[in-house]
């Protein structure tokens, strides 16, 4: 007996249903559950048509870190439009990246830059120093744009590598326990810190 023929779909939808499964393979598993086979088996297709659209297992990788880099973008986009107030800006701001590397991207994107991977890309975040920087702006003359830059980067890094490191920074610090796993306490210091920096508090 014949067996049934696969469906072909627009490679759009084949590439879409791909980094969907990679993704859903990430968050459960982490960066080594990413496999080539795995994902295949997950969408219904076999090795060789998951390597057509994406290579080798490090180019389906780097294409799955690119992939969370663009949801956290519309994120960003998102907390920018819909911007009302700083305070209340910074923390979706800072909700919504902590969210996405919750989800493992902030192990891959370690992953991926320790085997030598690095990412090109700029300016991901600047919407958002535009907003604040434009906040700040608003309350005195003279801030100081690179300082905006340079407290965006320094939440970014730290939001990056909290699901990896934050639990063992936090018991360095004396902080034990479950206690030490809690990342809201967390997330609440640096948004505070994050407005008071900038001098976005109320005055």
């Amino acid at each position: 007996m014949a067996s049934a023929s696969r469906v072909r779909r627009p490679a759009g939808d084949s590439k879409a249903r791909i980094l969907d499964a990679a993704e859903r393979l990430l968050i459960e598993g982490g960066p080594m559950a990413v496999q080539v086979r795995a994902v295949a088996a997950l969408v219904g297709m076999t090795d060789a048509g998951v390597s057509h659209h994406f290579g080798t297992r490090d180019e389906l990788l780097v294409a799955l870190l690119r992939h969370g880099s663009r949801r956290l973008r519309k994120a960003v986009d998102d907390v920018v439009n819909s911007w009302v107030d700083d305070s209340g800006a910074v923390e979706a701001l800072v909700r919504s990246i902590a969210a996405l590397y919750r989800n493992r991207y902030g192990e891959l994107a370690i992953a991926l830059h320790s085997a030598g991977w690095r990412n090109e890309g700029k300016g991901m975040l600047d919407p958002v120093v535009n907003a604040l920087h434009a906040a700040r702006t608003r309350r005195y003359e003279g801030a100081s744009l690179m300082d905006t830059r340079l407290a965006v980067a320094a939440l970014h890094q730290a939001l990056a590598i909290d699901p990896v490191y934050g639990a063992s920074f936090r018991r360095s610090a004396g902080i034990a326990g479950s206690t030490a796993q809690r990342v809201d306490p967390q997330l609440e210091w640096w948004t505070k810190t994050l407005i008071q920096a900038l001098g976005l508090e109320s005055r």
